[in-house]
């Protein structure tokens, strides 16, 4: 009689009753399309902390000028800048990882958070090398750039996804920053590629390969996460 009134929590496999998936970063209370927004926020706070570093040692050395009303006296750098690079940081690593899955290859290359604290470093050296080494003329600054920025993309991802996103995204930011200095935003001291410094592609290539391998090793991590919930389950 006893045996007839046990009720178990278990569902029997099969029964075709589905849970609704959890989020690894708060999994007791977030499902899937919370789990992204909380990875696109992470990618956004990096973004903005990476925008206000960086872009400090450019106006430090008087490389980029922005006009003295606009101009934070914490940060030194006009007030939309973070916001910028941080949405464009979330929109890149979220795209990334979703571009991988279209293409049906999944990018398995130094998967691994020291590797992505690498990239991190030589991108942050690349820019810091921008700002701070004197070279004899603006050519050799922009082809030593080149070869770390491509560098960088062969060290930490190899993909030829990773390439072409990083190419034609930094010729998208080129232009749009070509249309910001004409436009009278900002500008930069000696520009010799139309309104801008030569080496400018340079650094969005690197940045965005760097905030590629950020999103990517996010979404790897979600995705163990949760297959391992699946089999405990």
């Amino acid at each position: 009689m006893a045996d007839s009134t046990v009720v178990s929590d278990q569902q029997p496999p099969g029964s075709g009753q589905t849970t609704p998936s959890r989020g690894p970063y708060i999994a007791g209370i977030t499902n899937r399309n919370t789990n992204l927004g909380i990875r696109g926020f992470m990618l956004f706070s990096i973004g903005v902390f990476l925008a206000l570093v960086l872009n400090l040692l450019q106006v430090q050395r008087n490389v980029t000028l922005f006009p003295p009303d606009v101009i934070s006296s914490i940060f030194s750098s006009a007030w939309w800048v973070p916001p910028c690079c941080g949405t464009a940081s979330a929109m890149i690593g979220l795209l990334y990882p979703c571009i991988d899955s279209r293409l049906g290859e999944p990018h398995k290359f130094k998967r691994e958070w020291s590797s992505v604290m690498r990239c991190v470093a030589v991108f942050v050296g690349i820019n810091h090398a921008s700002a701070k080494v004197d070279f004899a003329n603006n050519v050799q600054l922009s082809l030593t750039l080149a070869a770390l920025s491509i560098g960088l993309w062969w060290t930490f991802d190899r993909s030829r996804s990773g390439f072409g996103l990083g190419v034609v995204i930094a010729l998208l930011a080129t232009l749009s920053t070509q249309l910001l200095v004409y436009n009278g935003v900002f500008q930069y001291t000696s520009p010799d590629f139309l309104y801008i410094r030569s080496w400018l592609p340079c650094i969005f290539f690197a940045g965005v390969i760097t905030m590629g391998n950020i999103g990517r090793q996010l979404a790897l991590y979600e995705c163990k996460r949760m297959s391992g919930k699946t089999h405990q389950d």
